[in-house]
């Protein structure tokens, strides 16, 4: 369950529905449409790893004239673990995508991909293209994410994957003792601050919020979210070639977590595809809460012409 004070700050937008994945997984969903009066059109959110509605401040506004239905990872914030711990994998996540849209009524949305949650979304087009209008691509690449991380060091993709894999199956194995620590730690002003400081988040428009999403992420074990992380590192480039969909690609530029130029790379292999790079880091939508929801209204406009 989320933290009391996410859960306090979540109240007034956020509703949570149970939701039954095909392998019998309780999921927690969610929408910022708790009174289902919001007029506007609807989204699916494959968020980031473990990650929350609080690292998505645009979403929470009344005003934001979109109706936004997502989930939260198995065995993260009220979701449960499977039985099967294996079954974490990004077509895991598909099917859980598809759960939440046959609850949530929803036919063929434009679906919004955050850092790993963007190869949920493309993998999803790909296995279910009648299910999918669009695609928004926030600081996440189409498959072989730990391939592109460390972008900034410029590390070949091999390198670069080696030692992202090496450090989160050290962190799953030290996990057991680091979560008793992570899991209760206090996280606010001072410790985003040392984040900020240390680049791995850049200024952000709302930094009580920013630090509660912060609180809510470390709440979810360092071995079990590490599990997630290593299991969901396997999954293939997606073939670009069979995504028929408006796009759109925001990167960071300052992004250790997803490579902006593969991002790039992926949007000149799609015809259409826009791609915008914006000053920031992973966290581009807390950075850049006003410009990234101006883009995903920009590529909704796109799908309703198309």
């Amino acid at each position: 369950m989320p933290t009391s004070a996410a859960r306090a700050a979540l109240a007034p937008t956020i509703a949570y529905r149970d939701v039954l994945s095909d392998d019998g997984t309780m999921l927690r969903a969610w929408t910022n449409d708790p009174e289902g009066r919001l007029d506007g059109p609807t989204v699916l959110l494959c968020n980031g790893l473990g990650t929350n509605p609080l690292h998505w401040p645009a979403l929470l506004r009344r005003d934001c004239g979109v109706r936004v239905v997502s989930w939260n990872h198995r065995g993260v914030s009220g979701s449960d673990r499977p039985r099967d711990p294996r079954a974490v994998r990004i077509e895991n996540f598909v099917e859980d995508a598809l759960s939440v849209m046959d609850h949530f009524d929803l036919e063929r949305p434009v679906v919004m991909g955050w850092s790993m949650g963007v190869n949920t979304a493309f993998e999803l087009a790909v296995r279910h293209p009648e299910r999918v209008a669009g695609i928004f691509a926030v600081a996440g690449v189409p498959g072989d994410t730990f391939a592109t991380m460390l972008g900034a060091l410029h590390l070949p993709h091999p390198v670069a994957r080696a030692v992202t894999v090496t450090l989160a199956r050290g962190l799953r194995l030290g996990g057991w003792g680091l979560s008793p620590v992570t899991t209760r730690y206090p996280f606010g002003a001072r410790s985003l601050e040392a984040l900020t400081k240390v680049g791995f988040i850049g200024r952000v428009p709302d930094p009580e919020l920013a630090a509660m999403a912060m609180a809510e992420m470390l709440s979810t074990p360092v071995e079990w979210y590490m599990h997630l992380a290593l299991t969901t590192s396997r999954h293939p480039r997606v073939p670009l070639s069979r995504v028929q969909v408006p796009a759109t690609f925001v990167a960071g530029t300052h992004d250790i977590l997803a490579g902006s130029r593969d991002m790039g790379t992926a949007a000149r292999r799609m015809p259409g595809a826009r791609y915008v790079r914006l000053r920031a880091s992973h966290f581009v939508q807390m950075e850049h809460p006003d410009r990234v929801h101006q883009l995903l209204r920009e590529l909704i406009d796109r799908v309703d012409r198309a």
